[in-house]
């Protein structure tokens, strides 16, 4: 008996120490994740109507921008903070000078019928550019006709620029047309090709048909392109349907014929909000609304006054314009270069809506009340003057706003409302205004470049529509104009931005904002800050419709083995 209690007890002990190793041990878990797969159909409701599938000739159609952007691929492309990132080119190196720009098309980039892309194309498709077959805006095509193109071998060109040229980048993403394809179709003959209708590109899908219907295109039929450069897309079929307005994409959208909608506009806005599967993204517009002041216009020279431009602005709330005219769809403008730029200085220094500083600095600028006068007057000159705006319905309203915060500080505005052609060629470009409500639009241009608007050079015959002669901003301007170095330019914008808050030559009021609406069972969707409507597709590659399950162990070193 004495042995074999001996032995109960040894058991026992050895069962206990094996509990106490099970117990220190941590059990493998294993989480069950979801990962995006490949495959399904996203639709999406464009509105509008389909031109010509050619980015030669799509500038005046975002529809066909759109399609575009999936089908064809550029030299470089611009992330959302507008730095350039690689796309057909996967490098480029640039001269000491800034004049010399070598491009290096990627090796594994093929046209959707299985041909590689060659610098030839980009040359062809630069030359295309420059020619009258294009619809290219005039100041591009002077560019081009400016640079010299050398081709180095099969895979590399060389781009010469006659002087230094920071924002070229921008120039460079256009869609690359295939030469074996076009070089046999006559420069005059292009808007009428076959290829327009049936493209191919070198982007992440490939043109599959044409929907069409009672003779009509309906919509267009994409496939993901397995061979795409970088890595075929998760979504294996897009699908686009052409509708007249947002309003009519809309109802497409609850009735369940589309996943997504290219443009919410204000008359659906609301009713997308409500709808609990369909998600809806916002993103900053590369356009700003602006009040142009005058300031070479004598018969307003207390315009002329930097503190009676600031008290302006103080005096303008921009919170009612953005929150109840706009009705959310703005951010308010701080600086005329874009908030999330590379270049936009975050410490730049705001304008809150305060009138009673406003009046403050109107008062010690000498700016009174006469007897009898609701307009505060300085050595007989009244604080009056016409402000220029578009005639439709949001616009008007903005001046009426601004009419009636103006009139609190003892300021009148009269308002003068045409059209928006009326405002650009008999008022900004002949400068014979006071002040205009305008809205200042950068579209395409990702580089936030804002020479054309205010150097001192552009003041006579360009852009610089406020005539603004300042010396230190112009240099500031010049200088990182011509500077390849991003943090050189970085520093020089935000100096300019600095002078620019502390002169206030023209009021920044508001940057639009963009919204979309995509179906909740689309995973992976985001929206980067726009520089053109398009950029809303320009992460689609990481959309996903199908998931599978992704096993992930996790495991954790026991305590006891622990150091």
């Amino acid at each position: 008996m004495k042995r074999l209690r001996w032995q109960i007890l040894v058991v026992a002990v050895t069962l206990v120490v094996v509990a106490l190793l099970l117990l220190s041990q941590q059990p493998i878990t294993v989480i069950t994740l979801p990962a995006a797969a490949p495959g399904g159909i996203y639709t999406e409701a464009l509105i509008g109507s389909m031109g010509r599938l050619n980015p030669m000739l799509d500038w005046n159609n975002s529809a066909d921008r759109d399609i575009n952007r999936l089908l064809f691929s550029s030299l470089v492309k611009f992330d959302s903070r507008g730095l350039p990132q690689p796309d057909l080119a996967d490098s480029w190196g640039v001269s000491a000078d800034g004049t010399q720009y070598n491009f290096s098309i990627r090796q594994n980039a093929l046209w959707h019928d299985g041909t590689p892309v060659t610098s030839d194309d980009v040359i062809f498709t630069i030359e295309l550019i420059k020619s009258n077959a294009s619809l290219f805006p005039q100041d591009i095509k002077d560019l081009w006709s400016q640079v010299e193109l050398i081709r180095l071998n099969e895979k590399t060109l060389q781009i010469r620029l006659p002087e230094p040229f920071a924002p070229f980048l921008d120039y460079v993403t256009f869609g690359v047309l295939p030469k074996h394809i076009l070089e046999s179709v006559p420069v005059d003959q292009l808007a009428s090709a076959e290829f327009n209708l049936n493209p191919i590109g070198s982007g992440p899908y490939r043109f599959d048909r044409l929907l069409t219907s009672g003779g009509q295109i309906t919509g267009v039929v994409l496939l993901a392109n397995q061979n795409y450069y970088i890595a075929p897309p998760f979504v294996e079929q897009v699908v686009f349907r052409f509708y007249p307005n947002a309003i009519t994409a809309f109802d497409a959208y609850e009735r369940g014929e589309v996943l997504g909608i290219s443009q919410l506009t204000n008359d659906v806005l609301q009713s997308a909000l409500e709808e609990r599967s369909l998600s809806v993204y916002s993103s900053r517009l590369p356009q700003m609304g602006i009040v142009f002041l005058n300031l070479n216009n004598p018969s307003v020279s207390f315009l002329q006054n930097e503190k009676v431009r600031r008290a302006l602005l103080l005096g303008t709330n921009r919170n009612v314009i953005v929150s109840h005219i706009l009705r959310g769809q703005a951010i308010i403008a701080d600086s005329p270069i874009l908030p999330n730029s590379w270049a936009y200085y975050e410490e730049i220094e705001k304008f809150p809506y305060d009138p009673e500083s406003a009046i403050q600095i109107l008062k010690d600028e000498g700016y009174i009340f006469s007897a009898g006068s609701d307009v505060r007057s300085k050595d007989g000159q009244q604080l009056v003057f016409t402000l220029v705006h578009p005639d439709d319905e949001i616009h008007t309203r903005i001046a009426q706003s601004i009419q009636n915060d103006w009139t609190l500080l003892g300021v009148r505005i009269n308002l003068q409302a045409v059209t928006y052609d009326s405002l650009v060629n008999d008022f900004l470009t002949p400068r014979s205004y006071e002040a205009v409500l305008a809205d200042l639009n950068t579209t395409r241009t990702p580089d936030p470049d804002p020479y054309l608007f205010w150097h001192q050079s552009e003041a006579t015959g360009g852009q610089n529509y406020a005539q603004w002669d300042n010396r230190t901003a112009s240099e500031f301007l010049e200088t990182a104009r011509t500077s390849a170095n991003f943090e050189d330019r970085a520093r020089l914008y935000r100096n300019f931005q600095v002078v620019f808050a502390k002169e206030m030559p023209s009021l920044p009021l508001y940057f639009p904002v963009y919204s979309y609406g995509v179906d909740v069972q689309v995973q992976g969707v985001q929206i980067p800050p726009l520089y053109d409507v398009s950029d809303r597709l320009a992460l689609i590659n990481q959309w996903y419709l199908v998931t599978r399950r992704a096993l992930e162990e996790a495991t954790t070193i026991p305590e006891t083995a622990q150091p």
